[in-house]
């Protein structure tokens, strides 16, 4: 690769992350992925029309990092009348939340699989009414920082596909990332956080064993100006 090349890759914020499906995963994959599924390809910059994708026109959550998508499939089920763009790399993760769908008869949710950030690239400014980054990589190490989602660019570039008013909403259960997320959402000119509160989102089996090991949870809430 030459170093043109590689200056032009974009950084990732993700561990690639490829699993053995299950049966059931591989059969709803199968099934719903020529439907309801979305491969994101790196450098595609044509317009993500979200009302084409969906079939219609209504409030719009982007999902980053889904994991293995029943917190998803809740708020989908819950809230019948917004529509869900989750975008995930870990395969059986996509595979059980098409699982979910098929199984729940969910009609507003579409998969993605890839890079958020490229497909964020893609939908137009003021597009989304609220954008969800719950428990994303915290790459712990230093030389990694760069790595991670929450950071100044990537901030500024979620927030503009807010409309005014949207909501932009982290979550962390590592307290260094929590505090480096809270100073770095605080800096960014376009947003305004929102008092703490109920954070109105279900808990993951994940999050009730981190609650009963003692860990914490940090949520972060913040609207558009």
């Amino acid at each position: 690769m030459t170093a043109e090349a590689a200056a032009d890759r974009p950084i990732r914020t993700f561990h690639p992350r490829r699993g053995r499906m299950s049966a059931r995963h591989a059969d709803a994959h199968a099934a719903l992925w020529p439907l309801f599924g979305l491969t994101v390809t790196d450098g595609d910059r044509s317009p993500l029309r979200l009302a084409t994708l969906f079939g219609r026109d209504a409030p719009r959550v982007l999902e980053i990092g889904f994991g293995m998508g029943d917190a998803t499939a809740v708020m989908a089920a819950a809230e019948p009348g917004r529509d869900f763009l989750g975008v995930e790399v870990h395969t059986p993760g996509i595979g059980n939340l098409l699982a979910l769908v098929r199984e729940q008869g969910l009609t507003n949710v579409r998969v993605a699989h890839g890079d958020a950030m490229e497909l964020v690239q893609r939908i137009a400014p003021g597009d989304l009414d609220a954008v969800h980054v719950f428990f994303p990589d915290p790459w712990p190490k230093a030389r990694h920082h760069k790595r991670r989602l929450i950071q100044p660019s990537n901030v500024a570039v979620l927030r503009e596909r807010l409309r005014p008013g949207g909501v932009l909403h982290c979550a962390t259960d590592w307290p260094e990332y929590a505090e480096a997320m809270a100073e770095t959402l605080d800096a960014d000119p376009g947003l305004r956080r929102l008092p703490e509160g109920p954070h109105g989102r279900p808990l993951t089996k994940f999050e009730r064993r981190g609650a009963e090991a003692g860990r914490p949870i940090s949520d972060f809430r913040y609207t558009r100006a």
